[in-house]
């Protein structure tokens, strides 16, 4: 009997999750900016992916004939300096700056919920010192410990996304432990310390999926900002380097043109602006969607 009740508690309790994200989702494709953000967001993903297919040419071919060749139907962005497709290294150089932007936001905010997670539940000298030591984090500009970090670690692919998660860290923690200090004494709480649950299966199981909502907005609102720091990065030869396509390395490569051939650095600047743009949509979308008082 006791079995029986317990089988049907979990699939009411998978009815109910996968109801809740189907109400999610369908809050944020009602909304006229999400919608917009996901759109645009979804043509850049796609044509970044399958960059091979729609790509006209080969990303390290060049054309000596056609050095600073501007905007025309062979070259739709134009040639850089080497005579390469512009347009087809900003496809190639997307997987890198947006795979920068989505693995830096991920594992910032992992640390961030997993720090923040026990401060706010273990509270007392535990939480004073990891948030004394999330102060001074913060103290530090995200943009400088970048820099210090990638100039200490060297630049390349994986160092770059470590250096750009640091700075997302402190804002995770303080979300998380805030939202986790509102909830530590509800009633499910204390049902669960009655069973004998342990405290990492209270910490995860049970609070931090009640919790973990401003999180997801905030990474969201965070990959666009990584991208950008990443672009700055790779700006001032500390991210990915030369010849791999990357944003922000394109316009490094075009700073020393900017005034003869404008164009070397008006698409990648402007495909940056528009990644921003439809992640931050997306991202002001999902906290709509995911805030219970606008729920009907």
């Amino acid at each position: 009997m006791r079995k029986r009740q317990n089988d049907v508690y979990s699939r009411y309790r998978r009815a109910e999750k996968t109801s809740l994200f189907l109400e999610t989702i369908q809050r944020l494709w009602e909304n006229p900016g999400a919608k917009v953000g996901i759109v645009l967001f979804a043509v850049i993903v796609a044509a970044c992916v399958f960059a091979p297919v729609v790509a006209p040419y080969d990303v390290n071919e060049t054309d000596i004939k056609n050095l600073f060749a501007g905007p025309s139907a062979a070259h739709f962005c134009g040639t850089d300096a080497m005579g390469r497709d512009l347009f087809t290294r900003l496809l190639y150089g997307g997987r890198y700056s947006l795979a920068l932007g989505l693995c830096a936001a991920v594992f910032g905010s992992a640390l961030g919920i997993v720090i923040g997670s026990i401060a706010g539940y273990f509270g007392g000298k535990t939480e004073t010192l990891i948030m004394r030591l999330m102060d001074i984090w913060s103290s530090l500009p995200s943009i400088l410990l970048c820099i210090l970090i990638s100039a200490v670690l060297g630049p390349g692919f994986f160092n770059t996304v470590l250096a750009l998660s640091v700075g997302n860290v402190p804002i995770g923690v303080r979300l998380i432990r805030g939202q986790i200090l509102a909830e530590r004494s509800k009633e499910y709480l204390e049902a669960a310390e009655s069973i004998k649950c342990s405290r990492i299966s209270i910490m995860f199981r049970h609070l931090l999926p009640n919790v973990i909502s401003p999180v997801i907005v905030d990474a969201t609102m965070g990959i666009g900002m990584t991208i950008t720091m990443a672009a700055a990065l790779s700006y001032i030869g500390l991210g990915v380097q030369p010849p791999t396509p990357e944003w922000g390395a394109m316009l490094a490569d075009a700073r020393s043109h900017i005034l003869n051939y404008p164009y070397l650095i008006m698409f990648p600047g402007l495909i940056i602006a528009l990644t921003v743009l439809a992640i931050n949509l997306i991202g002001d979308g999902l906290r709509d969607a995911l805030d219970p008082k606008l729920r009907k």
